[in-house]
């Protein structure tokens, strides 16, 4: 698939059929992630990979967003191997971990896989119930799946204000 066709057709898909993904699509997904590029290739992104229904449903207790999905991707880093910018103000967990996640969602797109984006839920919560090491910290996770029938993009989807709203070119 075109570039350009990923990122107009992705949405965040919010029910699901429950149908797993094919492993060979999940590993292109995940490999996708893998090459994500990271502060100096520091690579502090932990991913865990859902797909056993006792531990869906124990997600389910701390989040309503999985939307059946077959799948969950959480997505997390390790806080000990970030790279601190200048001022001490800022490090690359949470940038790395993004980056990260969104090849896996463009990804997902490209091999036919919807997904969503989910942040609704308490991090330390899920860092619990996954029983995570104290040094990792949960950034989102990722449903991965097949829309239900009938289920599309919501309206509001494609509204984008135009580029003259949020980009300004600095002389």
């Amino acid at each position: 698939m075109e570039f350009t066709q990923v990122v107009q057709n992705r949405y965040s898909c919010k029910k699901f059929d429950g149908q797993p993904v094919e492993k060979a699509k999940l590993e292109a997904i995940l490999e996708a992630g893998r090459l994500a590029p990271t502060a100096k290739n520091l690579q502090e992104q932990r991913i865990y990979v859902i797909q056993s229904e006792a531990i869906l449903e124990k997600l389910d207790q701390v989040t309503p967003c999985r939307y059946n999905a077959s799948t969950v991707i959480v997505v997390a880093f390790d806080k000990n191997n970030v790279f601190t910018y200048p001022g001490g103000q800022r490090d690359s967990g949470v940038e790395d971990a993004t980056i990260v996640a969104t090849h896996m969602l463009l990804a997902a797109e490209n091999a036919g896989v919807d997904s969503c984006w989910v942040n609704f839920f308490n991090p330390e919560e899920m860092a619990r119930l996954l029983n995570l090491p104290e040094n990792e910290e949960v950034l989102m996770i990722l449903d991965l799946g097949y829309a239900a029938e009938g289920f599309k993009a919501l309206p509001a989807h494609s509204q984008r204000k135009p580029l003259a709203e949020t980009v300004t070119y600095l002389e």
